[in-house]
């Protein structure tokens, strides 16, 4: 199976897409994956990419897509891949139909993780980093025992500026505004299914993976 997973800042991508990877038997490939694999080989691809985040620049979609294009070529994308990340707005979706048309294949479904706002701002605002190892804690759904303390190292918790409620809100506005619309695109193909991605991470995998049996997978 091919698919596609979308969904906000928080709505558990990342998570989701292991197992639904894992139950298809087929690889999760992410864009930021591609890109750090082709800077740290020194892909030509990736030297101009490097280029233009060195500068602070996004990189062009030609860039990426290139990248897409290459990892999908891969052996083991052959019988199917999980795309997480991308695309992230209609022109690189209309991109991906294109290339997956020049490989001779094309897109089986495209999940949508859905969940409101405020259940995004809840989740991300109440993450707490550790100062000294890196593990990330949640006051409500993973506290440490004593506050803003690591239980793991000892050190200092705090919250980064991706995690703010200001920051989030931003970027769900940018989500909505970039890459919202590919519901309605997909949707208009007949490929678009939404997965209720709120509650236990268990429940929502459930809810997915009894999602793709009804479309074979």
């Amino acid at each position: 199976m091919r698919l596609v997973l979308v969904g906000p800042p928080g709505a558990g991508k990342g998570t989701q897409a292991e197992f639904i990877a894992a139950h298809l038997a087929v690889p999760k490939i992410s864009t930021g994956d591609i890109f750090r694999a082709n800077v740290s080989q020194g892909t030509p691809l990736g030297v101009e990419a490097k280029r233009y985040m060195d500068a602070g620049q996004l990189v062009p979609d030609e860039v990426t897509i290139n990248m897409v294009r290459d990892r999908l070529a891969e052996p083991d994308a052959g019988d199917g891949f999980l795309l997480d990340g991308f695309p992230r707005t209609v022109p690189q979706a209309s991109a991906l139909d294109k290339l997956l048309a020049d490989l001779g294949t094309a897109l089986d479904l495209v999940m949508e993780l859905v969940v409101d706002d405020d259940e995004v701002i809840r989740r991300l605002s109440g993450r707490r980093t550790c100062r000294g190892c890196g593990k990330i804690w949640h006051v409500e759904f993973d506290p440490t025992s004593k506050e803003n303390i690591c239980d793991r190292c000892g050190s200092e918790l705090f919250q980064r500026d991706d995690d703010k409620a200001e920051t989030i809100a931003n970027r769900l506005v940018e989500y909505a505004d970039k890459t919202a619309p590919l519901v309605d695109f997909y949707g208009a193909q007949g490929k678009l299914v939404g997965i209720d991605a709120t509650g236990p991470v268990e429940d929502v995998t459930v809810r997915a993976i009894d999602a793709l049996r009804s479309y074979g997978g």
